[in-house]
């Protein structure tokens, strides 16, 4: 194990290195472009030319860190981008991955789509910071079907001195199919040893542990340390970081991991149950005689039209992904790296809206209808919840449904995985508790939104403005600024606690204590598993 020195040593000399091939890889023009404000960045693969943002941030965009999987690497691992020999405009986004529209990500039908953007402070740095700089790689979410890297400006978090990596992966049906075909395929390692091919299915998941291995080799060339890398991610984003906390093969690509409401999953479906899958959709799709040469000749249209909307889940392929993620935590077969995880107040508010009052209308204020509502998420328990949730408690059935959603999918399976992780690692937990956030993706509906699912990306990025919403106030913006900071700081230091912050102690699994998120200031409470009735629940699913 080496010590801190002489880690520093090590990336300092590489530094060193990296700016005298850039700088010796210039042409006379691409020099001059230098000088007038366009940045310069070397890569393995080949130099790429960036430009500077308004708020003097670098940016290079648009860097593709793997072949395009067309063809026959459809459904395939993914395989490092081959090199080019003129310098790389990195000025604009490159394509994002095959979706349909809606909410939460822009309709496309190209696969050439694995690129990746990385985010730097200007030339006066940023911070505080002397020498190579933390590295973040964002893990977007969209329920692994909707969603693209270039809809996070990470800028406010760079200008505190880390540079920020957004990054593509292949989403639906395309990055998770599994199939009795592709596993037929199994053959040894590929030329790296990274992955085994016929894998079955998490080829997504893959894409982003390729791009954490171009972080690894490259992000020097752009003034961070490879050695100091946090991976952060939001809903299928989360669940994504739980996937490489898991994953063998990701061993040393990260030495730290942020969660945001990543925890809905940690019972990952088996091979079976996804190979299964994937054969009804292969029937579905045209392809009755369920050949791996029939799939891969299947237009993109098709592709999407037959994929699951509700999106999809990784599953347990024995190499990759060797255990349920659950299981993973609670045995301590984990990457053990620092780790802060939480989840928003309300976070089935979203999902409420879209499956009710947004397609169907509100559920109706009655027993009946509610109890129906309530067995369409947890089954034949819908009597006891409605019992333990009573509709003549909440303002309408919306919300008392919405409650019961938030503790049983995102807050008590995020409680769980605390006081599994917080054996193994340093852990910091959290809330996101400002229930006047405004709302990013849907229009409004007959309830409050509040803290809903993914309503705290806006205080850590600029979003898009997809639905009108009200500015931050000063009290937000005040919120926002802390959670910047804990966020760098982790990425710093291990430790989301700095200058100027409240207080953010570690998960007690005694105290069950956490970060209540809320405007102005943040501060600890312990009544998350008692607030979201976490007893009732494994009571309720251990019986079930």
């Amino acid at each position: 194990m080496a010590f801190p020195e002489q880690r520093q040593f090590k990336v300092a000399v590489l530094l060193i290195l990296a700016a005298a091939v850039v700088l010796c890889s210039l042409p006379a023009d691409s020099q001059a472009q230098a000088q007038a404000g366009n940045p310069f960045a070397f890569t393995f693969s080949g130099l790429v030319r960036g430009t500077v943002s308004s708020a003097g941030v670098r940016e290079f965009l648009g860097i593709p860190y793997a072949a395009a999987p067309l063809g026959n690497l459809r459904w395939r691992p993914p395989v490092p981008h081959a090199p080019w020999f003129q310098t790389l405009d990195a000025t604009q986004f490159a394509n994002h991955c095959p979706q349909t529209a809606s909410p939460f990500g822009v309709a496309s039908t190209t696969e050439d789509c694995l690129f990746l953007n990385v985010y730097t402070p200007g030339s006066n740095g940023g911070g505080g910071i002397e020498g190579p700089r933390p590295v973040m790689v964002w893990i977007h979410g969209g329920a692994l079907v909707d969603g693209e890297s270039n809809d996070y400006d990470p800028t406010a978090m760079v200008k505190d001195g880390v540079i920020v990596v957004t990054i593509n992966y292949r989403l639906g049906i395309l990055g998770f199919l599994a199939h009795p075909a592709f596993a037929a395929e199994k053959t040894d390692p590929d030329h790296d040893g990274d992955f085994a091919a016929g894998s079955a299915g998490d080829y997504g998941l893959m894409d982003q542990q390729l791009a954490l291995r171009w972080v690894r080799d490259n992000i020097v060339f752009f003034g961070g340390d490879p050695l100091n890398v946090t991976i952060f991610g939001e809903s299928a984003g989360g669940l994504s970081v739980f996937s490489q906390l898991a994953s063998p093969s990701a061993a040393n690509l990260f030495q730290k991991a942020i969660i945001e409401s990543g925890a809905y999953n940690q019972t990952t479906q088996t091979l079976a149950t996804a190979e299964a899958a994937g054969t009804t959709f292969a029937t579905a799709a045209g392809c009755s005689s369920q050949t791996a040469a029939c799939l891969r000749a299947l237009p993109v249209s098709t592709l999407l039209a037959n994929q699951n909307p509700a999106g999809y889940t990784p599953n347990i392929d024995g190499e990759f992904l060797p255990l349920s993620l659950g299981t993973a935590l609670a045995t301590g077969q984990f990457h053990h790296v620092p780790i802060i995880q939480g989840s928003n107040h309300d976070e089935w508010r979203l999902f409420t809206s879209l499956d009710f009052d947004l397609t169907i209308g509100p559920i109706g204020n009655n027993e009946v209808a509610y109890e129906a509502a309530l067995a369409s998420l947890v089954g034949p328990g819908a009597p006891f919840v409605a019992a333990e949730y009573p509709l003549a408690s909440f303002p309408s059935a919306d919300l008392a449904f919405a409650t019961a959603g938030t503790d049983v999918v995102f807050a008590c399976p995020a409680y769980g995985a605390d006081l599994s992780m917080s054996q193994f690692v340093p852990l910091s937990t959290y809330e996101f508790n400002d229930e006047n956030a405004p709302q990013d993706f849907l229009p409004p509906v007959t309830f409050p939104y509040g803290a809903a699912h993914a309503s705290e990306l806006q205080y850590l990025f600029n979003l898009p403005i997809t639905v009108p919403r009200p500015p931050l106030n000063a009290q937000q913006l005040q919120l926002s600024s802390a959670m910047q900071h804990y966020w760098t700081n982790f990425a710093k230091s291990g430790t989301p606690n700095g200058a100027g912050l409240p207080a953010w102690p570690q998960f007690n699994p005694l105290q069950g204590n956490f970060q209540s998120l809320i405007p102005p200031s943040p501060v600890q409470e312990t009544t998350f598993a008692t607030n979201h009735k976490c007893a009732f629940w494994a009571a309720l699913l251990a019986a079930q």
